[in-house]
């Protein structure tokens, strides 16, 4: 079986490096704002998009202009990637299969910095050679395994990382176990699994106190001052150590998940539509909505699309399966004879069934009522062993293609 994975490193970079990667990230960043705002001009217009081939066109000719030369100062295939990945995304745009399509946006300074070199690039040991820039040495945490593909450097904080994509070929892979669990997705609980054991939520309440003490002084300064710019940057600081902890507490859960059950049974979650805003507008305004805000704010912490992707690509590499159910009633179902009523859920963490008296703790509950629709998902003949159940769509797939990480 051939799959894809990333290596990601950080690099030791110094001034005269660092100006050359925020250069051509920017010369990226301003052809991809500049070929996405003739494209949303045409789609006005009700005038036919212009792909890559025409993209690219424009891109050269644009380089020979006294006015946007400093593309020149590019690598040619970091702007022509940039072209093909602006392509790519109005394809997914427009294609129905995309459960969450969308229009690209424009990036802004500062979010998402980054380029791709597809070739050219040479690695050995602990540096890296660049196209334009030369060798660079990186922390090589761990070896790279598999034959490099491409690399993409990118920019978090102030500092610059480099991921190496790999194609490697393994064996089909068995999975170790043979049992199946199912798991409960919370805010309280990051998730509660079927059989009583839980893992602690993604908590970062420190440093988002923290950030919003800064956040008030910051309103105070003069803006684009020099302390406005260190206060600012200290607090994007926070905002990378945040993500950081996300990060780590959803790679260790899902890392413990995959290894220690052949399938993972899920709620499928309308993650953008629970956390869709409740104001409401000026004819219809909404409820709570501060309370709903808090929630939605809550949710998105947790990172739960994250870690549907986390498991689904870990099991995929070990063999293992993710599946999917119905979320409709799970928290309001007695596991133990069947009696759904609102009336049953007592609390946010309190099940007592009203009808047979069934007692524990309500994410525990919701577990065993997906691990039940799971069973009866399979044994229905609804799923085959060999497949998965395509989340957000309600089709059946054959094996997802791999994931980055």
């Amino acid at each position: 079986m051939i799959i894809r994975k990333a290596f990601k490193f950080r690099l030791n970079t110094n001034g005269v490096i660092e100006a050359d990667l925020y250069q051509y990230a920017g010369n990226c960043r301003w052809l991809w704002n500049k070929a996405l705002r003739m494209n949303l001009h045409r789609l006005e217009n009700k005038q036919p998009l212009l792909w890559y081939g025409e993209l690219d066109w424009f891109s050269k000719l644009w380089k020979k202009s006294d006015e946007h030369g400093f593309l020149k100062l590019s690598p040619a295939q970091t702007l022509q990637q940039t072209l093909k990945q602006l392509e790519r995304a109005f394809k997914d745009a427009f294609d129905k299969k995309q459960p969450l399509k969308r229009i690209p946006t424009f990036r802004k300074r500062g979010d998402r910095d980054s380029f791709t070199f597809p070739q050219g690039f040479k690695i050995e040991g602990r540096r890296i050679f660049l196209p334009k820039i030369g060798w660079v040495n990186f922390r090589k945490s761990r070896n790279i395994e598999g034959t490099p593909k491409n690399v993409t450097v990118s920019r978090q904080g102030k500092h610059w990382f480099v991921s190496v994509q790999v194609e490697l070929a393994i064996a089909e892979p068995v999975h170790p176990s043979t049992s199946i669990v199912g798991g409960d997705v919370g805010v309280k609980r990051l998730v509660t699994l079927s059989d009583g054991r839980y893992f602690k939520p993604v908590d970062v309440t420190f440093w988002q106190e923290k950030i919003k003490c800064l956040q008030k002084r910051l309103a105070r300064m003069v803006k684009f001052s020099n302390n406005w710019r260190k206060l600012k940057a200290r607090i994007t600081r926070l905002h990378t150590k945040i993500a950081n902890i996300r990060l780590d507490t959803l790679h260790k859960v899902s890392t413990a998940l995959s290894n220690s059950h052949a399938m993972i049974v899920l709620e499928d979650l309308q993650i953008k539509n629970m956390t869709k805003s409740a104001k409401g507008d000026v004819n219809n305004p909404g409820n709570k909505v501060r309370q709903k805000s808090g929630l939605n704010r809550v949710i998105l912490e947790q990172g739960w699309g994250m870690f549907r992707t986390f498991l689904e690509y870990k099991q995929h590499w070990l063999g293992g399966q993710v599946l999917y159910v119905d979320p409709k009633y799970t928290s309001q179902s007695c596991p133990h004879c069947g009696h759904t009523s609102k009336a049953n859920r007592q609390s946010q963490a309190e099940f007592v069934c009203v009808r047979c008296g069934h007692q524990e703790h309500a994410d525990v509950a919701g577990a065993r009522n997906i691990l039940e629709r799971g069973h009866r998902l399979l044994a229905c003949g609804e799923i085959e062993v060999a497949q998965l159940f395509e989340a957000g769509t309600g089709r059946l797939s054959d094996k997802p293609e791999p994931v980055l990480v």
